[in-house]
């Protein structure tokens, strides 16, 4: 049996592939191999291998090898990297060398795919192959031609809109608990779809509820610290929009929810430096999966700061973070309460 499992939700794919190594006693024949890493004869070799003391081994290929550049980008990066003083016949003779060295290496990832594909066709019955590749594969890829010949092809695909809610509620139940309408609209609004996330932020609140119970907006809003986070955004919305009032509303909520003051001025704080960072990053070029690369910062953070700092300029991003620290030293000084600090920031932002 061969499987391939393939799509942009990586979290549900390996969620999969977990539950296909504890479907069988494999036992000790179980073996996985980078894709990227790992040459394809060395694969080949151990499925090849016959099980010991089971019916079948599983042999798992995490990802592919990576895709080459574009032709034109190959030849300027060569341009580049050849030495001035080269003769036309230097350039020939490394280009000769290149091509043989070439014959030897590394596989390009179609000819993976490719040789991998005809091997499937051919493998023995006591072994069951997985590909996990973590992007959508085109329908005509060898992989997927021969997978729906000889296996199954599993598309996973991140879930958006009622589909994510959907995801929600068949979690929640596949952990013996039920959850509000409020509560699940609550996390697929601020935590988006980042299933990982959404799936530690559930455990933690069936956890917190116990089996058999309901997980109400208050939990969703006491516990999950992503929530909280993302909470602010709609504060910080309110500020670049110069609403007050709106901002002021927010800011009593978070206080009344149990919010420490001290925690939200450097949740805030934070997030203006973000705001200013990923501003600063987007006006270079990069998009968000390299700006959240970069920052070290989750990528649905990134996707709402995005949509966030073009009702700034980078004048009124850094004049808050003066004011943020300002209203840190004063409270430190003990000069302010922190509430009265917090309400004078927001309408010295406001102004």
């Amino acid at each position: 049996m061969f499987y391939l499992l393939h799509g942009d939700d990586e979290f549900t794919s390996r969620e999969q592939l977990k539950t296909l190594r504890q479907k069988d006693t494999f036992g000790y024949n179980l073996d996985t191999y980078n894709g990227a890493e790992v040459d394809l004869k060395k694969i080949i070799l151990t499925i090849n291998t016959l099980p010991f003391l089971s019916e079948q081994r599983l042999v798992v290929i995490d990802g592919l090898p990576k895709k080459k550049p574009p032709q034109g980008a190959r030849r300027s990066s060569e341009t580049a990297a050849t030495p001035k003083g080269d003769t036309a016949a230097d350039k020939g003779s490394k280009t000769k060398k290149s091509k043989k060295s070439s014959r030897g290496g590394p596989l390009t990832r179609a000819g993976f795919e490719k040789e991998l594909a005809e091997y499937i066709a051919t493998m023995q019955e006591t072994t069951v192959l997985a590909v996990l590749v973590e992007e959508a594969l085109e329908a005509s890829n060898p992989l997927v031609k021969v997978a729906e010949q000889y296996g199954k092809v599993i598309y996973n695909t991140l879930p958006k809109g009622a589909a994510l809610e959907n995801w929600i509620t068949k979690r929640t139940k596949n952990l013996s608990v039920s959850i509000a309408p409020q509560a699940k609209k609550l996390l697929a609004d601020f935590i988006g779809n980042n299933l990982r996330l959404l799936a530690n932020e559930l455990d933690k609140l069936a956890t917190y509820v116990g089996k058999g119970a309901t997980i109400n907006i208050d939990d969703v809003r006491q516990l999950s610290a992503q929530v909280q986070e993302a909470r602010i955004f709609d504060l910080t919305d309110a500020l670049a929009q110069r609403n007050c009032q709106q901002a002021l509303n927010i800011l009593h909520d978070l206080l009344s929810d149990g919010e420490p003051p001290l925690k939200l001025l450097s949740t805030i704080t934070t997030q203006i430096r973000s705001l200013l960072l990923v501003k600063e990053l987007a006006q270079k070029g990069m998009r968000a999966p390299q700006i959240a690369s970069t920052l070290g910062i989750a990528p649905f953070i990134v996707d709402k700061s995005l949509r966030q700092v073009g009702k700034f300029s980078p004048a009124q991003l850094e004049r808050a973070y003066r004011q943020l620290l300002a209203t840190d030293a004063a409270l430190k000084r003990s000069r302010l309460t922190p509430e009265m600090a917090l309400d004078l920031l927001v309408v010295q932002f406001g102004s």
